[in-house]
Formats: structure tokens, C-alpha cells, sequence
């Protein structure tokens, strides 16, 4: 029996693709090991590429696999891959294009078969199916992401994924149906949608896929779901007949990501976002119409070439208007093939670094605001492991908003993982965490 050991990096997609490759060698007779931790036959490095840095971190973790076991057979998969085409590390032995991860376990045995350097890698722009994966189980016990989109038409000038990931692609309904039934009979509560451009669900030539909000109606209706989650939106996705259609549904989770990016209508103008401040402005005041509060959560790229100080002051007083549960920063990362690689007015790491934690010590006062709106209240969570903080046992889990709260265990109430309980929210802790006493 041949040990494999699979490494993920990236988005949620990626880690979606992980596990669904990891179930598929599972099938096939591999013992799967951690990474790291014992030597392995096959070592599979699911790559990112969506900065410079991700790529550095791909590449350390395919030669860290050949120091592992300089015998094994080392495949490298992803968006690095894709990006790097012929000159993608001699350690790799069998190269993987993202349309081609769903053959993982043929193209390993026509290596095993053959005994040479192997690869698929084709221009992922000329793929035109959904490369079908699925997952029989979670890997979280509670919660599963589920993959129903792929690629992306949008081409925003700092971002190489529609190079790497080709155009929209959609997943048959009735395979996302069967995926999803599957995962709820294994005792899955939590859905999570999840796709490269999510919002552009449908809007490709598959004449099996529909929209979008079809696909969550019908998500909604299956049995042993309680949750359903949705990954990044684009702003524009949300509109009066959207969002009045999802809070129509009992299952819907009223934690919304949208990524933003820049709240300074000049940039967005730079970046190709297609959207104003105002009309994302709008997009988040018809979720507070349906929605009692909900946890709004955006994406922000400070140091994008041009971007001047009144510029990012812009983008700072239009997070701090619209009052975000969370703000995910990132500093520009030039890739290379992108429009904004050859922009002028490049911002320099240091004034990049400045911003970004001017950024992250808003967040911090956002996140804790919301928290803290929390405190009396009775909410629904969703429990999922037993920690241990400063010596005292907790259950923690999400509520529907998404804000991770701890459960002392010492308490009347019987808490156990995977169960939806009643909790009373007394404090914040730390960062991130609230904390709440279950109710009978």
C-alpha cells in the first residue's frame, strides 16, 4: 500500500480540491499521511499563485517534499503550475493542470505504469467542461465546502486567476444536489457555496446549470442541511430581487463576504472593478433591509500602483461609514502578465506596510464593535471541538454570522460538537472570540 501525503495552499477552492483528491487516493488503496510527519510514497502539493509570495511558498513546499523523501514522486497541481508552464521546478515528477485534478488517480497510475516524468499540463484558457470532483464526507465534521463554479471573465488588472483558472465554468445542478445529499447523510449541518467567481454561476454555456439563487433555493429544501453559507460575491450580484429571494430562506447564513477592494472610485476605476463606492454602498444597504444585522465581511488591496494618500484616506473613511465585521488586507503583489505589473506610480513596501496596518488596527475596532453587539443576547451556534483556554475547557463554534464563540464546559447545560445549541453571549475575549453559556 503506497503512503501519500497531500499539502494544500490558496483559496477555498483549492482546499476543497485537496480533500476531494485526498478521498479519491483513499478509494484507490492509498494510506494517506500528514505531511511531514512520516515519509511518503507520493507527495501532492496543491499550489497557489495569486501573489508573489504564494508562489515563493509553492515552490518551498515542492522541494521540502523532495528533502521529505528524495524517492517519492513528487505531483504538483494548481495555480502556480499553471502560471509557471515549462518552468515549474525540476523536483516535480508529474505536473497536474487545474482542469485535470479529477484524473489524479489515473495519471498516478499510468506514471507507476510507465515510471517517468509525466504531466497534463495544457493551456487551462482551452478548457471548456467543469472538472468534476466530489466529496463523499467533510473534512470538518460540521461544516463542508462545496465547489459549484470555476474560472473567472472578469480579468481585474492586478489579478492573474483568469489566466490560470481559464473562463466561468458551471457544475451541473443535479451533480451539486447528489454531492450535497451525500455530505448531509454523513452528518454534515453546514453548507458552505464556494467557486472562483461564485456570482457568475450560470452566466457560462453549461445548459444544465441555472442561476445562482436557484441553486441555494435548492441547496435549501434538502434534508439534514440546517446551514448554508455562501463564499465571495461580487457587489453587483446583489440586488433587491436577490437578497428578497434569500431571506425567504430558513437556511441561509446572513454572513456575507463582498469583496470591495477599494472604496476610492479612481482606483476601482484602475483595478477594472466595474462598480462604484456608492453603488457597493447600495448592494450593503439592501442586505441590512432584509437582514437584521448581518455580518458584512470585504476583501482590501492597499498600495495598488497610482494609489495616492487622499486615495487610500478615501478607502479608509468608506470602511469606517460602512462598519464591516471584518476586513481581510492585503498588500499589492505585482504578478507578472497582469495590466497592473506594467502601470506606472508603483507604491513602495513601505508605504504599503503603513497602510496595511492602519487596516488591520481598523479591523480590529470593527470586528470588536460587532462582537460586541453580541453581549446579552441569545444567538444559535453551531458547535465544533473541545479547546482548552488559560486552562479551562470550552465547546467552540459559529454562530450564523460567523463570529466564533466558546462555551464553558463546566456549565449545566450538555454541549456536544456538531450540534446546534442556544447560547447567552456575556463577554468578549481576545480578537475573535465571544464567549456564552449553553441554555437548557
Amino acid at each position: 500500500m503506497k503512503k501519500c501525503a497531500l499539502h494544500n495552499l490558496g483559496c477555498k477552492v483549492n482546499s476543497y480540491e485537496t480533500q476531494a483528491m485526498q478521498q479519491m487516493l483513499e478509494t484507490e488503496g492509498y494510506r494517506i499521511v500528514e505531511f511531514g510527519k512520516e515519509p511518503a510514497d507520493v507527495y501532492i502539493i496543491n499550489t497557489c499563485s495569486v501573489t508573489n509570495i504564494a508562489d515563493r511558498k509553492s515552490r518551498q513546499m515542492i522541494h521540502k517534499a523532495r528533502k521529505l523523501n528524495p524517492d517519492a514522486v513528487i505531483v504538483a497541481t494548481g495555480c502556480y503550475v499553471e502560471a509557471a508552464g515549462e518552468q515549474v521546478d525540476d523536483d516535480v515528477d508529474v505536473i497536474i493542470g487545474n482542469n485535470e485534478k479529477s484524473r489524479l488517480a489515473d495519471i498516478l497510475n499510468g506514471y507507476f505504469e510507465n515510471v517517468q516524468e509525466c504531466s497534463t499540463h495544457e493551456k487551462i484558457s482551452d478548457a471548456g467542461n467543469f472538472d468534476r470532483m466530489i466529496m463523499t464526507r467533510p473534512s470538518e465534521h460540521t461544516r463542508a465546502y462545496v465547489k459549484i463554479q470555476d474560472g473567472c471573465n472578469r480579468f481585474c488588472t492586478y489579478c492573474i486567476i483568469p489566466y490560470v483558472r481559464g473562463r466561468i465554468r458551471s457544475r451541473d445542478k443535479e451533480d451539486i444536489r447528489q454531492e450535497i445529499e451525500q455530505l448531509a447523510a454523513s452528518g454534515c449541518k453546514e453548507v458552505v457555496l464556494t467557486g472562483i467567481h461564485l456570482s457568475s454561476y450560470g452566466l457560462d454555456s453549461n445548459p444544465n446549470a441555472t442561476s445562482l439563487i436557484d441553486i441555494i433555493e435548492m441547496v435549501n429544501g434538502i434534508e439534514g442541511v440546517e446551514r448554508i453559507r455562501l463564499g465571495s460575491l461580487e457587489p453587483l450580484i446583489v440586488t433587491e430581487d436577490f437578497v428578497k429571494k434569500l431571506s425567504k430562506l430558513r437556511k441561509i447564513c446572513p454572513h456575507f463576504h463582498l469583496s470591495l477592494q477599494s472604496g476610492c472610485d479612481a482606483t476601482l476605476k484602475r483595478m477594472n472593478r466595474r462598480y462604484t463606492a456608492d453603488e457597493f454602498c447600495g448592494c450593503v444597504n439592501i442586505l441590512r433591509k432584509y437582514f437584521d444585522k448581518p455580518a458584512i465581511t470585504t476583501d482590501v488591496i492597499v498600495g495598488f500602483p497610482g494609489e495616492t494618500q487622499e486615495e487610500f484616506e478615501t478607502t479608509k473613511a468608506f470602511l469606517t461609514k460602512i462598519r464591516f465585521y471584518e476586513l481581510h488586507v492585503f498588500k499589492y503583489s505585482r504578478r507578472k502578465g497582469t495590466a497592473a505589473d506594467r502601470m506606472p506610480e508603483q507604491v513602495s513596501e513601505d508605504i504599503k506596510t503603513l497602510r496595511s496596518n492602519e487596516l488591520l488596527a481598523l479591523d480590529e475596532e470593527l470586528s470588536a464593535e460587532y462582537r460586541r453587539g453580541y453581549i446579552g443576547k441569545t444567538v444559535s451556534v453551531l458547535t465544533e471541538e473541545t479547546v482548552s483556554i488559560d486552562g479551562k475547557e470550552y465547546m467552540t463554534g459559529f454562530t450564523d454570522t460567523y463570529v466564533k464563540t466558546a462555551i464553558p464546559l463546566d456549565g449545566i447545560a450538555e454541549v456536544r460538537a456538531n450540534s446546534i445549541v442556544k447560547v447567552r453571549i456575556d463577554k468578549l475575549m481576545g480578537k475573535d472570540l465571544v464567549i456564552g453559556v449553553a441554555e437548557n
